[in-house]
């Protein structure tokens, strides 16, 4: 079987807001989700560093830990994985032969085509049963309620930041949107939610736990504190957790490492054997590949996968914190379906910047050059702004030894991003 040529053949998108097939599939696999320990993490961001130091708190305590993430970066096999090693191209091809004929069996009941992430949710569950995961790290992939993870009965409900994304889908006010990442809290569980600024949000979260009889662990600012930074490590106090040390950058990521250390303690009331050492140790070392990464030293050329206001924000917060006095370049890609106008409204603030717009790695799915090079001009007089391809503006990226390149706006140019840094 040729398993690329059979995955594209499914629908990428999100079609009618419905868990018909994902129940169908439990039902026919004997339901293998509730023999699961699942944390269950939605969010409009934070969701993916949440799941990676989640993920590395639990592996550094020894459990087996599977994994289900999305997008990839480089290679399908990232989004599901074990202890961090990725499933394998024969273990795909045998779960799909194992799926198929129920995928044909339900489009033929329903007169309904299966989703690729129908399909590969499904796989995720099979692949962790089979494997016999102790805890699975869960993501979503768009939303909660409707999502298809949203078929497992977590230990742990984490929703990690509600903002404005995705709005076509899930709603056009905060609370729109809050109300289905809620659909992921369920019965006689716990959440985790930081207090936002919207008293609606908040209000809609506390509802939802207390019609479930879930007990909220709501985070407030005041639970963390004596915060601090160099180029190394992020340092501060959680609760009963003092000088607790993270490499990931930025204010954001104290936050999603604040909800993990909260979850740890969840985990521990549940029986759950967690050594603070080694828990401390993991958010040290966690890796989150895409999320203002440094991908190559000299010259300097870091990747944040930002695509959204909130998490344009939380980048441009980042960039002040460390490289304010550097010279920078910006190369941006972004995706047509995006709020694009909004995201260099806030980029074009930094009126020093040099501005590189392309188109991607994909003309059909990325917003023209020229529209990024028109809508910028509409919104600054820095004259720097400039257009290319986005293989030539890496290009140039790599001859600049005395500024700091930015590559941001999308996760989906990763993999182009890095072979060809690579190459040069």
């Amino acid at each position: 079987m040729n398993v690329e040529q059979y995955l594209s053949t499914f629908f990428k998108g999100t079609k009618d807001p419905t868990l018909n097939a994902m129940k169908f599939f439990m039902e026919e696999f004997n339901h293998p989700e509730q023999d699961l320990k699942f944390i269950h993490i939605a969010g409009t961001n934070g969701k993916g560093s949440c799941a990676e130091m989640m993920n590395n708190i639990l592996i550094k305590c020894g459990y087996k830990v599977g994994k289900f993430i999305s997008p990839h970066l480089s290679k399908y096999n990232e989004r599901i994985s074990i202890n961090n090693i990725n499933i394998s191209d024969e273990e795909i091809e045998k779960l799909i032969l194992k799926i198929k004929p129920k995928i044909d069996k339900y489009e033929k009941e329903n007169n309904h085509k299966v989703t690729f992430f129908e399909l590969e949710t499904t796989m995720a569950i099979l692949y962790f049963y089979e494997n016999k995961c102790d805890l699975v790290v869960l993501e979503t992939g768009l939303g909660g309620m409707y999502d298809c993870t949203n078929v497992v009965n977590p230990l742990v409900s984490i929703i990690t930041s509600i903002g404005y994304d995705h709005m076509q889908i899930l709603g056009n006010t905060l609370e729109e949107i809050a109300e289905q990442k809620a659909g992921i809290i369920k019965e006689n569980s716990d959440t985790i939610f930081i207090e936002q600024n919207e008293i609606g949000v908040n209000e809609i979260i506390k509802n939802t736990c207390k019609e479930n009889n879930n007990t909220l662990h709501l985070i407030r600012k005041e639970d963390i504190s004596n915060c601090s930074y160099d180029n190394n490590f992020q340092k501060f106090d959680f609760k009963n957790y003092k000088n607790v040390f993270i490499n990931l950058k930025g204010e954001k990521q104290i936050y999603n490492a604040s909800i993990c250390l909260e979850c740890v303690q969840i985990l521990k009331d549940k029986s759950y054997e967690i050594d603070e050492k080694r828990v401390r140790e993991a958010l040290k070392n966690v890796i989150h590949k895409g999320r203002f990464e440094i991908i190559n030293e000299k010259p300097l050329i870091i990747y944040d996968g930002a695509h959204n206001k909130p998490a344009i924000e939380n980048f441009v917060n980042t960039v002040n914190m460390y490289y304010q006095k550097e010279n920078k370049i910006y190369i941006i890609s972004i995706l047509k379906r995006k709020d694009y106008k909004t995201m260099l409204k806030i980029l074009l603030k930094d009126e020093d910047g040099i501005f590189i717009f392309t188109d991607g790695n994909d003309k059909e799915k990325y917003e023209a050059k020229e529209e990024l090079l028109r809508i910028a001009k509409e919104n600054t007089s820095n004259k720097n702004l400039y257009t290319m391809d986005l293989w030539d503006a890496i290009s140039l990226a790599t001859t600049h030894k005395d500024k700091v390149t930015f590559i941001v706006g999308s996760f989906y140019i990763y993999g182009t991003v890095v072979d060809e840094i690579l190459n040069k």
